[in-house]
């Protein structure tokens, strides 16, 4: 009888408080159809000017997992949903206790220390921990990610929160400070005494993307600032809108260095020495420019005579010229990507859909885009779940080979079949050539988003051309979406 009276006591005790607004209680929020996120709650205090209403933070902590190590952190944009869902990189996340959490639509793409954006992510971690029951997530290491138009917050994430930071991606994105943001406008300044030193920070640009003035920033910056870990990559054969395996493996790579070098026992981080790691020399283009002011342009400096990695100390190529990495694995890593595609030939890819190749049109956002008018036998059929008839919208397409055009069929090209890759939206790939609507985890009142996927198509190197990739818009109809 006295337990149930002090029970009674407590429990009146803790809605008093709730009521009082003492008591943070998460709201859970129902998670979408692909079945990866086990949580979510919505941010609060803060309105998405696409939705008109707050984001979800989605949360995926691996099976098993007794204790999160480090949680990464992205924003709903791309290409971070590729690398997210990325099976092969899910299971290394898995083996290193890393969970992820993303948050559509986004609600920061600069960590501006004047928009709240800080504020929110504290509570919305504390919220997510308190709805999963993993307390430590409110106060892990995070691991910042962006693509794009969302790869300059994971710099400026660090910057002010520097003691938390395990390590930053900034994917097929911008340097740190760097005055080309992804998002088209200014870059945060971060004052005299705001620094990363001793926190390793990886840079991702495509080979297809490629332009000096986004990579010169970050070799000005490791400069600037001397004790900072500043890698990169070129992701070569491959472009603005795509993560392949080997590139998530790569990130999965730099993320397990990350927790063996810097995680104490008690959860802190220990600074690094960049003096302990390891010099390369930075990737030089071998093809005529692709992207910004450098497209058209014949390539200054190719990769044909390159110093060899070599241990910070002993590295005889100019350190102006070279990135740091955490070691002779990942320096290593590094010089095969460059090696494979140094000194190739340029192949294309395209896709066909109902046995037509689709235009390629230089205005376009990524150069092609289709538009699914409506359930149409092409792209509807049943199927049967859980014993009940119900359409599904499939989309049938064929990654292929094209000349420079994109726009006629070539028989000059690699030895590898090309393949589809799905980059993000409510797609699923059902087989090479098969693309199935799903239930999206970011809802479907997005106009901008909601119905919008983005594939690939992409032919790996061989022997005697480059990887090539072909991304492709697909604007799904809402009305068919909705009944999903």
């Amino acid at each position: 009888m006295m337990k149930t009276r002090i029970m009674m006591r407590v429990s009146v005790l803790a809605i008093a408080l709730v009521m009082q607004g003492l008591v943070s209680v998460a709201h859970a929020v129902g998670v979408g159809g692909s079945g990866m996120f086990q949580w979510s709650v919505e941010l609060r205090r803060y309105i998405s000017n696409e939705t008109g209403k707050a984001p979800v933070a989605y949360l995926w902590v691996p099976e098993g997992c007794k204790q999160v190590k480090a949680v990464m952190l992205s924003q709903q944009n791309m290409t971070e949903e590729a690398i997210y869902k990325n099976p092969r990189f899910q299971a290394k996340m898995k083996k290193l206790g890393v969970a992820m959490v993303w948050v559509a639509p986004a609600f920061n793409n600069n960590w501006d220390p004047n928009s709240g954006a800080q504020n929110i992510f504290e509570e919305l971690m504390a919220n997510l921990a308190d709805n999963s029951g993993h307390l430590e997530i409110a106060k892990a290491p995070m691991i910042p990610l962006g693509h794009s138009a969302q790869a300059t917050f994971p710099w400026n994430f660090a910057a002010w929160n520097p003691d938390r930071t395990l390590c930053i991606i900034s994917f097929h994105g911008d340097a740190p400070r760097t005055n080309l943001c992804g998002y088209g406008a200014a870059n945060v300044e971060w004052g005299r005494n705001r620094n990363i030193d001793g926190i390793p920070g990886l840079m991702v640009e495509g080979e297809y993307e490629w332009w000096e003035a986004r990579v010169n920033p970050a070799l000005a910056f490791r400069i600037m600032y001397p004790e900072s870990c500043i890698s990169f990559l070129c992701d070569t054969g491959r472009g603005h809108f795509d993560c392949g395996d080997r590139t998530a493996d790569y990130i999965a790579k730099f993320i397990q260095k990350s927790l063996e070098q810097r995680l104490n026992a008690d959860g802190s981080l220990r600074k690094l020495n960049p003096k302990g790691g390891y010099l390369a020399e930075r990737f030089h283009s071998d093809m005529i420019g692709t992207d910004g002011a450098d497209k058209g342009k014949a390539p200054e400096n190719a990769n044909t005579s390159r110093p060899q990695p070599a241990p910070y100390a002993l590295y005889k190529g100019d350190k102006h010229d070279a990135f740091w990495y955490f070691d002779k694995e990942m320096a290593e890593l590094t010089e095969a990507r460059y090696k494979e595609t140094a000194g190739k030939k340029v192949q294309y890819v395209g896709f066909e859909y109902q046995g037509k190749l689709i235009s390629f049109n230089e205005k376009a956002q990524g150069g092609m885009q289709i538009k699914i008018e409506d359930a149409s036998s092409e792209n509807s059929s049943s199927v049967n779940a859980n014993s009940k008839e119900k359409k599904a919208i499939r989309i049938h397409l064929k990654a292929v080979y094209t000349d420079a055009s994109h726009n006629v069929l070539s028989s000059v090209h690699g030895k590898k079949a090309p393949h589809i890759e799905v980059i993000c939206g409510p797609l699923k790939k059902i087989n090479d050539t098969t693309f199935e609507v799903y239930p999206y985890e970011a809802g479907w009142d997005n106009p901008r988003r909601s119905f919008t996927a983005w594939l690939v198509a992409v032919a790996d190197a061989d022997g005697g051309y480059k990887g090539a990739v072909q991304p492709l818009r697909i604007d799904l109809p809402a009305s068919l979406c909705w009944g999903l």
